[in-house]
């Protein structure tokens, strides 16, 4: 193999040019330095279009030299630039995470450069996505020029994660530590409790999904017990690791890549990047792929296991918003509610506390006004929290609000009756 020829970060993000649209990797593997020293271009360059999901880190986004050349057009809102998106220089586009790859594939989105952090180039000189395979797969394919930030502590992941060095106008290398978060550290009672409910919906030989947080976590630690499990999700983390190690986890009756779990990122300690380097039973694919209804309801009893910052009396599921201000995004939670609703003995749960830490219920007589729907009441199915679980599905608006009443925190039963005996009784 020819030697790469690396070049410094300020000499690689010469190639952004005003009026490009630049697309960011994300999650573990969100390049900073060169995102840095990009922006440290403000003033030179202008009018420049950042594109991202989700981003973890320091992204040096708030002056004001920045803001006068950079905007931030988001399809996905993570808190390091929730402020960025919520100003006059930042939006957010709504859009289902599978069908991102579209964007940039039919030139509704189209990049003039990706930007993106891979592992180093193997004998053969390719190197890989790492662990952020998303829709970064369908970027460095579409984009007119791509720069990658080369990070010898980059997992070398297998999957739709290859690409090979030629194919980069500019290689960075830059070695540094991946961002972790430590879900388990969040899970408390609640999130232990609402776990239990939730491992009780799931029988042996499922195939699971899991959002982000702790929540998910608090599940799979409910899960020792179980047999025969399955992974097909767009993202996991460390919650994971055990249960593959004591043989819960072992992928035997997935249709789609048996024996292995299948995913499109993660995210965590740097425990779970050593598990994924170099580990040939996780398969990285393209988002479009992972999180495509039609794939996911071929698995078997698939469990999508999301979460909500509000539910309404009817069943609707607002998880991207508080009021109109942008929180996270709808990201891959339809994607997989439909599928899993759709999997032959499939439950697509939304798991939730019933209160919010200032004791605000999140069971509501109705959305917060500019609040997003996420999920329809048409796809809500169970609806878990601390207090108990129900299904919706089936049921007309009187029978949701009543399920909704008996899970929601004692506090706020009271309230929540008198809003349903408003709505309802006074009508019939």
């Amino acid at each position: 193999m020819i030697a790469p020829n690396y070049v410094t970060a300020e000499e690689a993000v010469l190639l952004v040019e005003s009026n490009d649209r630049v697309f960011l990797h994300g999650s573990a593997a969100t390049p900073l330095h060169l995102i840095n020293t990009l922006l440290k271009r403000a003033g030179d360059i202008k009018n420049v279009e950042l594109v991202a999901i989700s981003t973890f880190g320091d992204i040096k986004w708030d002056t004001p030299e920045v803001k006068e050349s950079f905007y931030l057009n988001s399809l996905f809102v993570s808190a390091n630039v929730r402020g960025w998106v919520n100003s006059p220089y930042g939006d957010y586009v709504p859009v289902f995470l599978s069908e991102i790859p579209t964007l940039f594939k039919e030139n509704i989105l189209p990049l003039d450069v990706a930007m993106v952090q891979v592992s180093p180039p193997d004998k053969h000189g390719y190197c890989t996505l790492g662990t952020s395979v998303d829709a970064a797969w369908t970027a460095v394919r579409t984009a007119k020029k791509i720069i990658a930030q080369v990070n010898p502590k980059m997992p070398r992941t297998h999957g739709d994660t290859h690409i090979h060095s030629s194919k980069f106008d500019a290689m960075v290398l830059e070695e540094a530590v991946l961002p972790e978060v430590d879900y388990s550290k969040k899970v408390d009672d609640v999130a232990l409790k609402i776990g239990q409910n939730v491992a009780e919906l799931i029988e042996d030989g499922s195939t699971l999904q899991m959002g982000i947080g702790s929540i998910p976590d608090a599940v799979l630690k409910s899960l020792t017990n179980h047999k025969e499990l399955g992974i097909h999700t767009e993202m996991f983390s460390d919650g994971v690791i055990p249960l593959v190690e004591n043989g819960v986890i072992t992928n035997q009756h997935k249709k789609i890549r048996p024996g292995k779990i299948v995913s499109t990122f993660t995210m965590g300690t740097q425990k779970l990047y050593d598990f994924v380097n170099d580990n040939p039973n996780i398969t990285f694919m393209d988002v479009a792929y992972v999180n495509d209804t039609a794939i996911i309801r071929k698995n078997p009893k698939v469990i999508a296991i999301n979460s909500a910052l509000e539910i309404d009396l009817t069943g609707q599921i607002c998880a991207d918003s508080l009021g109109t201000y942008q929180f996270s995004g709808i990201g891959g939670q339809m994607d997989f509610m439909r599928g899993a609703s759709l999997s032959p003995g499939g439950k697509p749960i939304i798991a939730l506390p019933s209160v919010t830490g200032k004791g605000v219920s999140r069971i509501t007589p109705m959305l917060n006004q500019g609040a997003g729907v996420v999920t329809t009441r048409g796809h809500v199915h169970y609806v878990v929290t601390e207090y108990g679980v129900v299904n919706l599905y089936g049921k007309n608006m009187e029978q949701r609000a009543k399920l909704l009443i008996s899970i929601a925190h004692p506090d706020h039963r009271e309230d929540l009756e008198r809003a349903f005996y408003n709505r309802f009784e006074t009508t019939h």
